[in-house]
C-alpha cells in the first residue's frame, strides 16, 4: 500500500499540469470566442479533468499509483 505522502508527490505534477492545461483552454477559449459562459467553462474543466488521466496513460508517463494493483 502506497503512503498518501508518497500520492501526493507522484500526482502533484500532474495536478498542475492540469491546472495549466485548463486556464490555458480557458484563455484561447477566451481569445477565440469571446467571455465563455459559466457552463461552457465548467463543460471544458471537466473534459480536461477526464480526458487527462486517458492521454497521459496512452502516452505512457501515467503515475505508478493509477496502475491497478
Amino acid at each position: 500500500m502506497v503512503s498518501t505522502a508518497e500520492k501526493v508527490r507522484q500526482l502533484a505534477p500532474h495536478w498542475a499540469v492540469m491546472f495549466v492545461v485548463m486556464y490555458g483552454l480557458l484563455a484561447v477559449v477566451r481569445s477565440v470566442h469571446g467571455d465563455p459562459s459559466f457552463i461552457e467553462s465548467v463543460v471544458l474543466v471537466v473534459v480536461v479533468a477526464l480526458g487527462y488521466p486517458t492521454v497521459v496513460r496512452l502516452l505512457g508517463v501515467a503515475p505508478a499509483v493509477w496502475d491497478p494493483e
